[in-house]
């Protein structure tokens, strides 16, 4: 037995949500990850990641779908920290990862927020605080200058000079 199929077992084996392995009846086939550094193995509605730093993660849905679009492993986000989870205001799921994170709801879709961005949501409450949720990835702004990732309620914008600034919508 290995960490991803303690995982499995823990999440519910071929019962619970990921479902049965791809390779059902082949013994478990745990694939090297593109990077090297870790381990997979895909499920029919997800898969399990694991590196010795992150430990075995689940990742499933359209929060994984947008993570391999980014990349997967590969990705400036990296592997999973935490499973696919519910947020606190039960409006929607995200997964963190190395070095960012995904959110989703069935309104504003899944997106990604990292760096400074990231971390001045988390400084005003994530998606508890005025802002909500993300409704863009990461992006440069109209102007070209700097970073912006766009919110139900506003939008949080980056520069070299003044560093992460919330701007809240007025309507």
């Amino acid at each position: 037995m290995s960490a991803i199929d303690d995982k499995y077992a823990l999440l519910g084996g071929p019962g619970g949500f990921l479902g049965h392995p791809f390779d059902a009846g082949a013994g478990s086939h745990e694939m090297d990850t593109a990077d090297g550094r870790g381990r997979c193995r895909d499920f029919e509605h997800g898969s399990i990641y694991w590196t010795p730093q992150t430990q075995a993660r689940e990742a499933h849905g359209e929060i994984r779908l947008k993570w391999a679009r980014l990349g997967g492993v590969r990705s400036f986000l990296g592997y999973p920290t935490t499973d696919e989870l519910g947020t606190p205001n039960g409006r929607g799921r995200f997964n963190h990862f190395e070095h960012g994170s995904i959110y989703w709801t069935p309104a504003t879709g899944a997106h990604e927020v990292h760096g400074a961005i990231r971390d001045k949501w988390a400084s005003i409450g994530w998606e508890r605080s005025r802002l909500g949720f993300p409704t863009s990835d990461e992006k440069s702004p109209p102007n070209g200058h700097g970073r912006i990732s766009e919110f139900e309620g506003g939008a949080i914008v980056w520069t070299p000079e003044r560093g992460a600034d919330v701007r809240f919508r007025i309507d």
